[in-house]
C-alpha cells in the first residue's frame, strides 16, 4: 500500500519538532502532506524540511473538514493517516499497527487509541481511559442496534481511511463545527464498510479543559446534534453512554482518593450538559451569545 501521513497545523511548534522526530522513526514509508493555516510562529518554514507536500491556506479558511478534503485530494496514498499536531506516537511501530486494520475484509476506516500526557489531570486521564479501552473491535452498521452513535465514533487526531472509500463518500463534509470524523464514518458505515478500533496502535494526546472549556465543547457538540439531526435518526443514541461515563469518572476520582475533587466533578458535569442542551438550542440564542458559548468561535463567521 501507498501511505499519505496528513497534518494540518496552526502555530505548531511547541509540538512539531518532537512530533517529526518520532514520524521519521516509524517503521513504515510514507508521504508527509502538511497543510497550515498561515501559521505566524515559524511552522511553516520548519516544515518545509520534513514534508514531501506542503500546502498553505489562509486561517479564515480553516474548516475541519474542508481542510482535510483539500490535503486528502493532494495525497497520492491509498490509506490516508491524518494526525493532529498535538499526538505523538507511543513508539516507532504506531503507524504500522494502524494500518493492520485494513488487513481485515470490508474495513475502510480505523483508529488507535490516544493515552493521556504525562501531565493530565484526573479528568483527562479518566476521558482517554474510557474513550480508548485496551480491547479492540471492528464495527459495522448492524452494530448501532447496540451501540447507537457511538458506532461511528473515531478520531481524526489518529486515524487512517481508505482514499477510495472516501472520494466515493464524498470526502469530508463542509462546514461541521467539528465532528467531520464521526460525519465521514457514519456515511461510510451506511454504504456496507467498517470502521476498526486498534487498541495497540497508540498516542499521546490529551487536554486539560477547564470547566468553562468542557462547557463551550459541550455547547458545540449540541451544535453539531442539532445540525447533523440525520446521525441519531440512523444510528441512535449512544443509550446509557452519558450515564456510564459520569459513574465511571466518579469512581475514578474514589479510588484515586481525590475527594477534594468532588465539588468539581459535580460542576464539571452539570456544565456539560447545560452546554449541551444549549447547544442544541442555539437557534433560539441571540447569535452574539451562541457565539460567546462557543470553542469554535470562527465557524460561525462563515457558517451559521
Amino acid at each position: 500500500m501507498n501511505i499519505s501521513v496528513i497534518i494540518p497545523t496552526y502555530n505548531g511548534m511547541r509540538h512539531l519538532p518532537k512530533l517529526f522526530e518520532i514520524l521519521q522513526k516509524q517503521t513504515i514509508s510514507f508521504e508527509l502532506v502538511v497543510i497550515d493555516s498561515s501559521s505566524t510562529d515559524g511552522t511553516g518554514e520548519f516544515v518545509k524540511s520534513y514534508a514531501d507536500k506542503l500546502i498553505t491556506i489562509r486561517q479564515s479558511e480553516f474548516d475541519h473538514g474542508g481542510t482535510r478534503t483539500i490535503a486528502a485530494k493532494e495525497a497520492s496514498g491509498d490509506i490516508l493517516i491524518f494526525l493532529t499536531q498535538d499526538a505523538l506516537p507511543k513508539d516507532t511501530q504506531s503507524l504500522a499497527k494502524l494500518l493492520k486494520a485494513f488487513e481485515k475484509n470490508g474495513v475502510v476506516a480505523a483508529y488507535g487509541r490516544q493515552l493521556p500526557h504525562s501531565d493530565a489531570s484526573l479528568f483527562a486521564q479518566h476521558l482517554r481511559a474510557f474513550n480508548y479501552t485496551n480491547n479492540s473491535y471492528i464495527r459495522s452498521f448492524k452494530d448501532s442496534k447496540q451501540y447507537g452513535l457511538k458506532t461511528a465514533f473515531l478520531s481524526d487526531s489518529f486515524s487512517a481511511y481508505k482514499k477510495s472509500a472516501v472520494a466515493n463518500a464524498g470526502w469530508f463534509q463542509e462546514g461541521t463545527i467539528f465532528g467531520e470524523d464521526m460525519h465521514l464514518v457514519a456515511r461510510l458505515l451506511l454504504e456496507g464498510g467498517k470502521v476498526a478500533y486498534v487498541a495497540e496502535a497508540m498516542v499521546y494526546h490529551s487536554h486539560n479543559y477547564s470547566v468553562l472549556e468542557d462547557f463551550q465543547r459541550y455547547f458545540d457538540t449540541g451544535v453539531f446534534h442539532a445540525r447533523q439531526s440525520w446521525l441519531i435518526e440512523k444510528f441512535g443514541k449512544a443509550e446509557g453512554e452519558g450515564r456510564r461515563y459520569v459513574q465511571s469518572e466518579l469512581n475514578s476520582l474514589l479510588s484515586n482518593g481525590a475527594y477534594l475533587r468532588i465539588p468539581e466533578f459535580f460542576l464539571r458535569n452539570a456544565m456539560k450538559l447545560l452546554g449541551y442542551k444549549l447547544g442544541k438550542n442555539y437557534e433560539k440564542l441571540p447569535r452574539a451569545l451562541a457565539v460567546a458559548l462557543s470553542m469554535h468561535k470562527s465557524w460561525w463567521k462563515r457558517w451559521a
